[in-house]
């Protein structure tokens, strides 16, 4: 099991501060449990890990075996929570150079509808024009407009490269059940189709059709994902002691934290295959709680490059900072430092040494200059990068989210903020409907 450890935190904040919200995370956790909080009609996450049948993880197997004998590339077009999850496992579990070597078993996955980019969609429709490719589509509505615009490019090329009949098996809607133009569309071409849930925001949509198909399709176990959600998931219940539940303790420590002017919170991992796993991270985060001029400000980094760069600003900037650092305790591979007869570079004393121990030991000693420098430091161990971990980790991350979020006092599962720009750039595009808002933003420009 993944573990939790807050002692390099307790410089800063006491361990008595952190119990005494036992009785706040408890009330947390019974508004999750009775949907008596703010956004209870999007609790649908919370036991997710434990009702996902064995017959739906094998309709959703089907699907991906159906892709995979047919595709070589493998579009997912979505934006946030419709993509970062997915992104986060893939990349966790994948060889860090797949998209350059063959793999006849399963197809690359690429990545579209996440960004307005005229460059990007154009060397991606070029990239794809020799391929036999399918697309991923997730949107629940099927007008996010970066989605909806990559999707118009590549179902159009889809069929005109591949024929009608074969687009209509490579491409998969993932949607809502009943309604927008993503359902219209999946109905209307007879496109084999999975239901983002009502009740289920994007952000925690990881272990729905969202994440699971593309992931299937990728080639990594589902059903061991699951499984490690599902151990989290009975980890992090109500039945469980405060001091023993690892969300519990997290979503304390951070608003204890936070309390204290500790106001942003960088996630650290020494192994570059997590980038996404933040990427993640910080929609979830960022996205649930900050709210009504409130909450902590997800930044990340990945360790050692970015003691190169960002190094110098944690160590001695504005001490608003604390970090939480994910570290894999067993490498998937074994590699050793070799010995050099000149010895120029000077590293004969790392001869024979394996390559993770030299991580492992920049990874200490940074944590101890970080604690030196005023940096209260959380540790999250992981035994080693596998579907089983990754499961665990993300349960924890969304549960610790809810918790924490009502400790703060906000609603965790919205995003008014989000529709802001939207409303900018459709008036500024003179979408119809919006006629007043775009005379409004013409005359202030």
């Amino acid at each position: 099991m993944i573990t939790l450890n807050i002692e390099k935190t307790l410089g800063f904040i006491s361990k008595e501060a952190v119990a005494s919200y036992e009785s706040k995370v408890k009330a947390a956790q019974e508004a999750l449990e009775k949907g008596t909080g703010k956004g209870n009609d999007f609790l649908g996450w919370l036991h997710l890990p434990s009702s996902i049948t064995k017959e739906f993880l094998a309709d959703i197997k089907a699907t991906a075996q159906v892709l995979k004998e047919n595709c070589e590339i493998v579009v997912v077009a979505g934006i946030g929570g419709s993509y970062l999850g997915t992104r986060a496992v893939i990349e966790a579990l994948a060889n860090s150079f797949s998209w350059l070597q063959e793999d006849k078993k399963n197809p690359v996955i690429v990545y579209a509808g996440h960004n307005i980019g005229e460059d990007y969609l154009y060397e991606l429709t070029t990239f794809l024009k020799d391929k036999k490719f399918g697309v991923i589509n997730i949107s629940k509505s099927g007008t996010t407009t970066e989605t909806a615009l990559a999707f118009r490019l590549l179902k159009k090329q889809c069929e005109d490269q591949r024929g009608k009949d074969m687009a209509k098996k490579v491409i998969v809607a993932v949607t809502d059940e009943k309604k927008g133009a993503a359902r219209i569309t999946a109905d209307q071409e007879g496109y084999k189709s999975y239901i983002i849930p009502d009740n289920v925001g994007g952000r925690f949509s990881v272990l729905t059709p969202v994440g699971l198909l593309p992931i299937a399709v990728a080639g990594y176990d589902i059903e061991k994902l699951v499984a490690g959600a599902v151990d989290m998931e009975k980890s992090c219940g109500m039945d469980v002691p405060f001091e023993k539940n690892p969300a519990a303790i997290y979503a304390a420590t951070r608003n204890e934290l936070y309390k204290n002017g500790k106001k942003i919170e960088i996630l650290v991992n020494y192994n570059p295959k997590l980038h996404y796993v933040s990427e993640w991270w910080k929609q979830l985060y960022g996205e649930s709680e900050g709210k009504e001029n409130k909450g902590i400000f997800p930044a990340a980094v990945d360790f050692s490059t970015d003691l190169h760069s960002m190094g110098q600003w944690i160590q001695e900037g504005e001490r608003t900072i604390f970090e939480t650092v994910i570290s894999v305790e067993k490498t998937n591979h074994s590699l050793s430092v070799p010995s050099d007869e000149a010895n120029l570079d000077g590293l004969n004393f790392l001869a024979g040494k394996r390559v993770d121990e030299v991580n492992k030991m920049a990874e200490l000693g940074t944590q101890i200059a970080h604690v030196d420098g005023g940096v209260p430091n959380l540790r999250i161990t992981i035994p080693e990068l596998n579907e089983y971990n990754i499961g665990q980790l993300l349960y924890f991350f969304e549960i610790g989210c809810g918790i924490s979020g009502y400790v703060l006092g906000v609603n965790p599962f919205d995003q008014p903020g989000v529709e802001a720009y939207k409303k900018n750039m459709f008036a500024l595009l003179n979408k119809p409907g919006y006629e007043e808002e775009s005379k409004a933003i013409q005359a202030r420009l």
